[in-house]
């Protein structure tokens, strides 16, 4: 929807014109201000200008000038002087100095070569082809152009100015929008009128271009305009929308016509209309010439004093246009006459409307919003519509009122619905307004939260807004995310909660990211680690003969990592005896006939990991030896004999290597075997059946290989046995045997493979405390094969993913007390098991906990009653209840001389108060009270001494209220209910009796209970009064109260109300108190006086005490009745006691006797003041025929239709008011058309008015339309 644009109002009443001035003089600009106080600024070029040598400003009053002196040709400028809101620009053109003429001839006066002068200087305006870019100023000396940019509101940042070009020179209007509260991407359409998109239209006169700054989040959008026309001149409007906001802007361009040259050649008028470059070709056009002509005419016109063209036009005859046109140089008369419709338009006043509604309104969703217009007639209907349709009033959503000369259209509770254009109608006449509905800020209420996740895994973050269904931005590094072709990002909608998912993320999608809704925005930090490359098998050293085959294997846990191999350093390429293959986790390289070259270290290199895995190639050169002589085997190992175990220590994980020196001729053949001494080892198997695992090694060679991981090898006096990576299953008595044919020897080895533990069990948290909890643990099942040095904690807030270590030095218990947290917030604990080789994986995670502290004890508690076998107890809430709830309270008891106490209920209890039964009696029991929260229980509230389960005696006590104490009054017909509460153990008896009466149920009502008695009377009457006696009795014990109550009516009418002496103007009263003085007092008396004549009653004496009394100041001549009301507490009698005679006050003195006079006669003949007017009305419509009419006596009127008495029709109603007559027809038919005639007649004569009434049939749009 447009903006509208308000009238600005000018706050000057003289405003400076644009002048020029020759270099070297000095210029003055005037300027008037409408209010003296007004502060006045000038500006150069949009900059501020102050007072100096140069330029001399000043003000006095209202009145402000600027002097500019020695004018130079770098003063030619744009100028502007602004008061307010208000700005008017204008110019001030530099003319060179004429040059002395060698010969000046004596016809040429002065002014003549000042406007030759003028004529050749150049105009200050940017001349044609050279480029100007809006906004260009206006050199109209009446022009006050307010300045729009200080008044930016909708989307834009800056609105595309009015300018002015010269015919082929080149423009550029700028609009700008800010995209800082836009969810999308704004669009912009240029638009020339109302309807011509120039999108359309771009080419080689129209560019349209756009860019965005991201820095300060800015579109710009540009139109361009290229060697202009006439016809380029006119109205623009520039519409900007995203989603659901729209703005526009209007601006207007002026192409001025190029003025002659100096040099002008009459010659280059004469040109052809072809393109083709030939001379000779094309059609003669002769604009060019008629339009240099008229631009030179144009310039002798300005050298004349400066006028308002307008105003001239404005009281000139439409006829006169063309002419005043001609004679001031306006080319367009077209958009002269639409500026002369539009002031017109609004010198007008309405005759309606005294103040019309504003051109727009704002409001916040879901307020109300009130409309106003005064209009000039406080009886006038006013319509109100919307976007042209009629407002109905429904509910409570509008609401019209009337006061005065005030119209109000209320509209409660607005939606988006409700943006639109309403238009206020009285009659013909009608304002408009447009309403824009501004949607509150949308609020994030719950912030993203910072992630920390391994590569690949899947992660979404979280925010909730205020708003269901609310739009919002996500921004990833200040970079808008959108739904990309590989759905990288899923944006999802939860009603207010917003999620942003990222599926496989990995170390790119690391960064902050950013929700932005209109009201506020939340960011977060996501963090992506490399998951840890494990490696279940690594390589190994390899010994291999020549022509053998070499294979290097190793296993690792992810099986999308690749890799490198390196031979010494350099990458190994595979080629016809090189292999290297990658099968899911498993890498080999392997090497096919094997040579001497071969023998170097390899190395395995994962890629995108900070590790390798290297291992060494030998190349073993088989030698044939004579050995003439035979040696038997011999183990030489330092550290053992035949009957003592080695034991050697080796860290999981790390390779294990023993080489074992040996000795032979000829090589013996060597057996490692796992599982069974060497001495119990027997050829061709193990004791009992039992399996072993064993190596052998024959002349260099492995006969039997067992686990991947394990290689057996020999050299010359060396036989090494090797386990890569061990693992806890290594751990065991290794036997090694060798042989040959001379002998064996034996020898046994113990490895013990150590590790870090295993993780503790999850942690268990015993109890919380206000900043602290105690956390307990069991130990790992495992302890590595280490002793468990001691315990490292962690704990970290529920929702966060930071853990902080709770101590750097193991701690040696399995029981921690972990301090200095916040009470009321969420942790979580976990531990690590530590030993001399390291620290294990963390245990699981506890529960989550919140550390509080219990409340205090419960106050007051005592015992509220008592008796064999039930006791009742009370108390108060804790002082401190702390940051959680309080759960509710714990009772418990125990023996006198016993220590167990035994709960009293099931559970807790949330009142303070409790009745413990089922007791025993006589047994003296203690009691004591805990309150509980999250934290567990309270320090108890215990009695100050067991108390013994037994009834105690109490006497029977009444306690009488303190408004009871005294008589208690109430009116007939009231409700009496009389609580009276007592004590007395065990209950009481309680009787009421009424004057020693027993009390009977129908009489009045009682109810009664352990501690009170209620005596209820629904209805009173004059027999409830009297005295209530009440009684408690226990046994022979008893105790005795009582309660009067007087029950109250209106009294009855004095007695024998007699004249007992009238003297003058006064007369002496007497009565007697009534029978009936209402069971109370009787407060005083009411007389009151009447005359005979009139029977009005006025009051004589009001709360009169007395029975006589003496009425005065009577009137002479008239004659008084009396009468007396009785007063009391509940008010006056129903009925009065009359006199029955009469007092009459004599005439004193001289008679008096009036003149005589002859009435005046002032019957008048009836007479029509105002007749009846034909009218045509719609059948079904209320009509009203109306007439005035004069006459003494007050006449009698009759009406007529087509000269038939219609007095007695239903169908008419008569009024006559104050002499009009109107005649109600009430829903008339076309058969109730014709003459309709009022007659009126007295005693003086009659007169009489008819007229005609035509009906029309109603017209409905179903017909209408067949008729169209």
């Amino acid at each position: 929807m447009p903006e509208p644009v308000k009238k600005t109002i000018s706050a000057f009443t003289k405003k400076p014109k644009t002048k020029e001035a020759e270099e070297g003089s000095s210029v003055l600009f005037e300027a008037e201000t409408e209010k003296p106080d007004t502060k006045v600024k000038w500006q150069c070029n949009s900059k501020d200008i102050s007072s100096g040598d140069k330029c001399m400003i000043t003000a006095n009053g209202n009145k402000h000038s600027l002097t500019i002196k020695a004018v130079a040709r770098d003063d030619a400028n744009i100028y502007a002087v602004i008061a307010g809101g208000s700005k008017v620009k204008f110019e001030l053109k530099v003319l060179p100095k004429p040059e002395a003429p060698v010969k000046a001839p004596a016809e040429a006066p002065a002014e003549s070569q000042k406007a030759e002068a003028a004529e050749q200087a150049p105009p200050a305006a940017a001349p044609p082809g050279e480029d100007a870019v809006a906004p260009a100023h206006n050199g109209a000396p009446a022009e006050d152009l307010p300045d729009t940019r200080q008044d930016l509101t909708g989307l834009f940042t800056e609105k595309p100015q009015s300018g002015e070009v010269t015919e082929g020179g080149n423009i550029t209007f700028v609009a700008k929008v800010g995209v800082e509260s836009l969810l999308k991407k704004p669009t912009v359409k240029w638009f020339k009128g109302k309807w011509m998109d120039l999108a359309s239209k771009s080419g080689k006169h129209l560019q349209l271009k756009e860019s965005f700054d991201r820095n300060t989040k800015v579109h710009t959008f540009e139109m361009q305009i290229i060697d202009a026309k006439p016809n380029f001149a006119g109205g623009y409007r520039c519409e900007v929308s995203s989603k659901d906001k729209f703005d526009s802007c209007n601006f207007d361009l002026s192409v001025h016509e190029a003025r002659a040259t100096e040099g002008f050649d009459i010659r280059a008028a004469f040109r052809r209309t072809s393109t083709e470059g030939n001379d000779d070709s094309g059609e003669l056009d002769f604009s060019t010439l008629l339009k240099k002509r008229y631009s030179i005419s144009s310039v002798h016109v300005s050298a004349e004093p400066d006028v308002d063209v307008w105003d001239i036009l404005s009281h000139a005859p439409a006829s006169e246009y063309q002419k005043i046109a001609f004679q001031h140089g306006i080319t367009d008369l077209r958009g002269m006459l639409k500026r002369l419709k539009k002031m017109k338009k609004e010198e007008k006043k309405s005759a309606a409307f005294m103040k019309k509604l504003d051109p727009a309104y704002q409001v916040t969703k879901g307020h109300k919003i009130k409309l106003a217009v005064e209009v000039a007639n406080a009886d006038v209907e006013v319509k109100w519509r919307k976007n042209g349709q009629d407002i109905h009033p429904t509910g409570s959503k509008y609401i019209f009122e009337s006061v005065g000369n005030m119209r109000y259209l209320t509209i409660n509770n607005c939606s988006l619905a409700d943006d639109a254009a309403y238009c206020c109608l009285v009659g013909e006449e009608k304002c408009t307004t447009e309403l824009f509905v501004k949607e509150p800020p949308v609020v994030i209420v719950k912030n993203l939260e910072d992630q920390m996740i391994m590569n690949g895994e899947r992660v979404e973050l979280e925010c909730e807004v205020s708003e269901e269904g609310a739009n919002v931005k996500w921004e990833r590094d200040g970079v808008e995310l959108t739904r990309d072709e590989s759905f990288k990002y899923r944006f999802k909608k939860d009603g207010c909660k917003h999620y942003l998912i990222i599926n496989e993320a990995t170390k790119d999608d690391c960064g902050h990211y950013k929700v932005k809704t209109n009201g506020g925005e939340s960011m977060a930090e996501v963090m992506v680690q490399e998951k840890e490359l494990e490696v279940y098998q690594s390589i190994a050293d390899l010994t291999v003969k020549a022509k053998d085959q070499a294979v290097f294997k190793c296993e690792v846990s992810d099986e999308k990592v690749r890799g490198t191999w390196f031979k010494n350093g350099v990458e190994v390429k595979p080629d016809a005896r090189v292999n290297i293959t990658h099968i899911g986790r498993i890498h080999k390289l392997t090497i096919d006939d094997v040579k001497p070259e071969d023998e170097a270290d390899y190395t395995f290199v994962p890629d995108g990991h900070a590790f390798n895995l290297s291992a060494k190639l030998n190349f073993l050169e088989v030698k044939i030896d004579y050995v003439p002589r035979q040696d038997p085997p011999k183990i030489h190992l330092d550290c053992m004999g035949r009957t003592a175990d080695s034991t050697i220590v080796v860290v999981a994980g790390n390779k294990l290597r023993l080489d074992v020196p040996i000795t032979g001729d000829p090589a013996p053949t060597v057996v490692w075997t796992k599982g069974e001494k060497a001495s119990s080892l027997k050829p061709g198997g193990g004791e009992n059946g039992e399996t072993a695992t064993s190596w052998t090694v024959k002349d260099g060679k492995v006969i039997t290989e067992g686990d991947g991981r394990v290689h057996v090898e020999t050299t010359k006096g060396h036989c090494i046995f090797t386990i890569e990576g061990t693992e806890r299953q290594d751990e065991g008595g290794y036997s090694v045997v060798v042989r040959n044919p001379a002998g064996e020897d034996t020898a046994d080895i113990h490895v013990k493979v150590v590790d870090v533990p295993d993780p503790p069990q999850a942690p268990r948290i015993l109890s919380v405390a206000e900043d602290s909890c105690v956390v307990q643990w069991d130990p790992p099942l495992f302890d590595g094969g280490q002793p468990i040095i001691g315990y490292v904690l962690e704990r970290k807030k529920t929702k966060s993913y930071r853990w902080m270590r709770l101590n750097f030095d193991p701690y040696p218990d399995t029981t921690y007390e972990a301090k200095r947290m916040i009470e009321g917030i969420p942790y979580e604990m976990r531990v690590y098991a530590v030993n001399s080789i390291g620290m294990s994986r963390n245990s699981p995670a506890s529960q989550p906990f919140v550390p509080m502290a219990p409340t205090s004890e419960p106050l007051g508690l005592c015992v509220d009653d008592i008796n064999d076998t039930s006791i009742s107890l009370k108390w108060r809430r804790p002082e401190r209840i702390g940051s959680c709830e309080l759960q509710g309270y714990g009772v418990e008891y125990c023996k006198e001389g016993t220590d167990e106490w035994i709960p009293a209920i099931q559970g807790l209890t949330e009142r303070t108060s409790l009745v413990v039964r089922g007791l025993n009696t006589g047994d003296k029991l203690q009691f004591r009270v805990r309150a509980y929260n999250m934290a567990g229980p309270s320090p108890p509230s215990t009695l100050d001494q067991a108390v013994t389960i037994r009834e105690i005696m109490q006497r029977p006590k009444i306690f009488i209220p303190r408004n009871l104490r005294q008589t208690l009054i109430k009116k007939v017909g009231d409700t009496v209910n009389i609580m009276i509460p007592f004590q007395g153990k065990p209950r009481p008896q309680v009787t009421w009796s009424k004057d020693g009466e027993p009390l009977n149920p129908s009489f009045a009502s009682v109810r009664n209970s352990d501690v009170d008695t209620i005596l209820f009377i629904r209805r009173t009457d004059r027999q409830h009064s009297g005295k209530y006696d009440l009684k408690v009795q226990i046994e022979n014990v008893e105790d005795t109260a009582c309660v009067n109550l007087q029950i109250v009516d209106l009294p009855g009418p004095p007695l024998n109300l007699k004249i007992m002496d009238i003297w003058g103007f006064n007369v002496a009263l007497e009565w007697k108190p009534p029978k009936d003085d209402g069971n109370c007092e009787i407060t005083g008396y009411t007389v009151q006086k009447a005359d005979k004549k009139t029977m009005e009653w006025f009051t004589v004496c009001d709360q009169y005490r007395r029975t006589n009394c003496i009425a005065s100041d009577l009137i002479m001549g008239n004659e008084y009745v009396f009468r007396v009301f009785a007063m009391n507490l509940v008010g006056l009698s129903p009925e009065a006691c009359n006199t029955k005679d009469s007092a009459y006050i004599q005439k004193t003195g001289m008679a008096y006797k009036p003149p005589s006079y002859k009435d005046h006669d002032f019957a008048e003949a009836p007479k029509f003041t105002h007749p009846l007017v034909s009218r045509s009305v719609i059948a079904g419509y209320n009509a009203t025929l109306s007439c005035s009419v004069r006459g003494i006596p007050k006449p009698k009127v009759t009406w007529y239709k087509n000269k038939m008495d219609i007095t007695n029709e239903a169908k008419y109603r008569m009024l006559s008011k104050h002499g009009v007559l109107t005649l109600e027809i009430r829903k008339p038919c076309p058969f109730d058309g014709g003459v309709y005639t009022c007659k009126a007649v007295n005693d003086s004569g009659e007169d009489a008015v008819e007229c005609k009434l035509e009906v029309r049939s109603q017209v409905f749009k179903e017909e209408k339309k067949i008729e169209k």
